[in-house]
């Protein structure tokens, strides 16, 4: 390693400067004043995920974050690497970069602006102003580890396809590192530039991945037998839904707002079951999705209140608290021909047939959208082949894993980015190299 000239050398290399990584990036450059940090990103528009999050706001982070948001590995394991960089530390960091939040009802916090560009240029900015250097484009295709150096290849070929069939020009092919922080993300959303690649590197580097690596807070897609619901595209109301396994056993359930669509169901209360019920279906083909459109509503409470209508119609009783089409719709699966004839004309299995159909429909899912609408991966490497106080390999000293590339994801609503800061700050603090000064230069 001697030969190699300091051009191509760095103390510690981020691979991905995506939250995660620029996040490692400023806090390894503020622990090591002095210490060369350079983060490597292939995708064609540097930050792109923090730029489409939340709808091009960027939602940072929720009020209240726990490790009962997360799944994947143990809720424990999890617990653990939170609660060294919790929300309101993450909230002084923005602050700190002159990035105000505020907390919207749904306990979401986005920046006052109302703008991602505002938290990417902050980060960005920090980065910069603490010593680290973002290289960009600069898609790595391979990393190797020998005594106790790290060789980090350029993949050209692949940046020559992504770039308009031109490899990009100048700057080494090769970088060896004293330590890499790997923040490569999982598979979500790959035109952003996470497309998996980082699952190699990590199996080279000694670890394993989860069994499954699947679409997470992803939209669901319906099977022909629930054709009523695509037909309903547009509207959106506030409704349960609950995963059941095939002995109608309760795995998760989830209230929000759920919005129909021509493929399916999409919005938030559709994404944060999306892995609960597909991986629950994967196990279990005979599990089952449920929708109750009436929250805080049962079979019973509907019956009963539907028996106390007397001579009111069961559509002036839904539209009341349901979308019009929506309300025709469940009537019309109930058998009901006539809509606004008064309850009382109603037989007793009409009567329950509604009540079943607000309170418990059962949706036939065939699929979801898959990876490029998917908001998270879930899957990664787990969390037991990490020291959760330096989020350093056990398997390769030296070698750090932070963000979506861990077997952790979170609901919608800020807690996936909260992992981010939370494991690139520990990562960041913890990726310590010898001074340039007193140590030989590789």
């Amino acid at each position: 390693m001697g030969s190699v000239s300091y051009a191509n050398t760095t103390d510690i290399a981020v691979i991905g400067a995506g939250a995660a990584g620029l996040m490692a990036a400023i806090f390894a450059a503020r622990t090591n004043p002095g210490a060369r940090v350079i983060a490597f990103d292939g995708a064609r528009t540097l930050g792109a995920k923090i730029l489409v999050a939340g709808g091009g706001r960027c939602n940072v982070t929720h009020h209240a974050v726990d490790e009962s948001a997360y799944a994947g590995s143990s809720r424990n394991a999890i617990k653990k690497v939170l609660r060294r960089f919790d929300v309101e530390q993450t909230v002084a960091f923005f602050n700190d970069l002159g990035v105000e939040l505020k907390r919207e009802e749904t306990g979401k916090l986005f920046p006052t602006t109302d703008k991602a560009r505002t938290v990417l240029d902050a980060l960005l900015n920090a980065a910069r102003d603490a010593g680290a250097h973002i290289e960009h484009p600069w898609r790595v295709g391979s990393i190797e580890h020998r005594d106790g150096i790290f060789t980090v290849t350029r993949d050209r070929t692949w940046e020559a396809d992504a770039h308009k069939h031109r490899a990009p020009e100048g700057g080494s092919d090769t970088i060896h590192a004293r330590r890499v922080i790997l923040a490569t993300g999982g598979k979500a959303l790959p035109k952003t530039g996470s497309d998996g690649a980082g699952y190699a590197f990590a199996r080279t580097l000694g670890h394993t991945v989860s069994q499954r690596v699947f679409p997470a807070l992803v939209p669901l897609v319906v099977d022909d037998a629930a054709a009523f619901l695509r037909d309903l595209s547009g509207i959106a109301c506030d409704a349960t839904l609950e995963a059941r396994s095939s002995t109608n056993k309760r795995l998760a359930s989830f209230t929000g707002s759920t919005l129909c669509t021509h493929f399916g169901l999409s919005g938030p209360a559709p994404l944060d079951i999306s892995r609960y019920f597909r991986d629950a279906q994967h196990a279990d083909p005979g599990s089952s999705l449920l929708v109750n459109w009436l929250p805080g509503e049962t079979v019973e409470s509907i019956d009963r209140a539907l028996l106390d209508l007397r001579k009111r119609s069961p559509m002036r009783f839904l539209c009341e608290r349901l979308p019009e089409r929506l309300a025709r719709t469940l009537c019309d699966l109930a058998h009901i021909d006539a809509p606004n004839v008064s309850v009382s004309k109603l037989t007793r299995q009409q009567r329950t047939a509604l009540a079943r159909a607000c309170c418990e429909m059962v949706v036939p899912v065939r699929g979801d959208r898959g990876f490029a609408y998917a908001e998270v991966t879930a899957g990664g490497v787990p969390l037991s082949e990490i020291n959760l106080k330096t989020m350093e390999s056990r398997a390769t000293p030296g070698l750090h894993l932070i963000g979506e590339i861990c077997d952790v994801d979170g609901r919608i609503g800020g807690f996936n980015f909260q992992w981010a800061w939370a494991s690139g700050y520990i990562a960041g603090i913890n990726a310590t190299t010898p001074s340039r000064a007193t140590s030989s230069t590789p």
